[in-house]
């Protein structure tokens, strides 16, 4: 989603400005082209250099020394969204003021792009009257605020008027940049590989981390759905997406059966085929030898939920391969009775388990299919969510 998009980032001179450093790092590895501009006093907190070497473009600090003759027109116009993280009250009250007294104030008013405020600062300047004026009429104005999280502040204070996380922040952004096109919608998305017990110690299992199902559900939550994650994974839960922990497919077909009303289920997690009949109580020692495993098959949730798809919902499921990918999609594809199937060739460099990054073919039940090349997880969750919402319109 943020691929491409040019994002200026403006930083102001409060002590949570190194929080935009991180924020750069973010939307550059997310694929956005950043350009930083710099006030007078934020090189105060932050060097320019250290900007200057992560973003995709030198940090711009003045109007009058830059090579580009009017450089606050040509930022505004060019700009897919603008961000100032830090905001402080100078900032707030010189934009919402119309006063361009710098560069960054210079490029907020010459802009028509939408505009992201992240205000911090101390929770006496927070609550004043004129910070909390200026920042409703911004917002009637129709910028985009942030607001500030409690927590601990410059000088030891704690209070309201910390800087928002950069996660937070990021997911902002991706939600003002967003098409929208699951506002409204429940999707339901499964990830990482399921353990099933041979003993209290040991398990079958699989090589699955759980990172495409993340990413698709972070990446449809920044399309404006109301996501649940049903998870064998214990990575943190994605800003604003229900997490449901799991670890077996038993597990992971109770839960995904409540919730089989949502519309739209991708299930990219890793769902062992075979469990044992029986499993130890109590660990199985070396000595004893191996254990004599007897397997039987695990519920087919995919094709569980194939069977029970209602109109207009879209189900979504995962292939991972080491042969034949096309052949073995399609015939999943219509065995299991869903709208698509995301196959990708695990045996390939940099693809699949543990990585991130994958390559994929999406095959799609009106006969349509497409490969994406190598590229972020993040970036194969967003192709995917773009062929459900072509999907969900027609």
């Amino acid at each position: 989603m943020l691929a491409n998009r040019r994002i200026v980032l403006g930083v102001t001179g409060g002590i949570a400005a190194y929080k935009a450093v991180l924020l750069c790092r973010m939307l550059v590895d997310a694929g956005a082209h950043v350009i930083p501009v710099m006030t007078e006093s934020a090189q105060r907190f932050v060097g320019k250099a250290t900007f200057d070497a992560l973003a995709s473009e030198p940090a711009r600090t003045s109007i009058f020394d830059d090579p580009d003759p009017i450089p606050h027109t040509t930022l505004g116009q060019t700009a897919d969204l603008i961000v100032v993280a830090p905001a402080t009250a100078r900032i707030i009250g010189s934009y919402a003021s119309g006063i361009s007294d710098d560069l960054l104030t210079a490029t907020l008013i010459a802009t028509r792009a939408p505009v992201v405020i992240c205000p911090a600062m101390h929770t006496e300047m927070w609550e004043h009257p004129a910070v909390q004026d200026n920042l409703k009429l911004l917002e009637q104005r129709g910028v985009h605020l942030v607001a500030p999280e409690e927590g601990h502040l410059a000088g030891g204070d704690l209070g309201a008027g910390r800087l928002a996380a950069p996660e937070a922040i990021y997911e902002a952004i991706e939600n003002t940049l967003s098409n929208g096109d699951l506002q409204g919608r429940t999707v339901l998305v499964t990830a990482g590989g399921t353990r099933e017990a041979i003993d209290p110690v040991r398990y079958v299992g699989n090589r699955s981390t759980g990172k495409q199902g993340y990413a698709v559900a972070e990446a449809a939550k920044a399309r404006g759905a109301t996501v649940t994650l049903i998870s064998t994974v214990a990575a943190a839960a994605p800003n604003g997406v229900e997490v449901v922990r799991v670890e077996s497919a038993a597990q992971m077909h109770a839960a995904v059966l409540e919730r089989s009303e949502a519309d739209v289920i991708v299930m990219t997690a890793a769902v062992a085929d075979f469990r044992p009949v029986t499993a130890s109580d109590s660990k199985i020692k070396k000595v004893e030898g191996p254990p004599k495993l007897k397997l039987e098959p695990t519920p087919d949730i995919l094709a569980e939920l194939g069977a029970l798809k209602k109109p207009g919902q879209v189900i979504v499921g995962f292939a991972a391969e080491t042969e034949d990918l096309a052949s073995h999609a399609q015939s999943k594809l219509e065995r299991k009775n869903v709208d698509v199937i995301v196959a990708n060739d695990v045996s390939a460099p940099e693809v699949g388990f543990a990585y991130d990054t994958n390559e994929v073919t999406i095959f799609v039940a009106d006969g349509c299919q497409r490969h994406v090349s190598l590229r972020s997880k993040r970036q194969i969750a967003e192709e995917v969510l773009d062929t459900v919402g072509q999907i969900l319109v027609r």
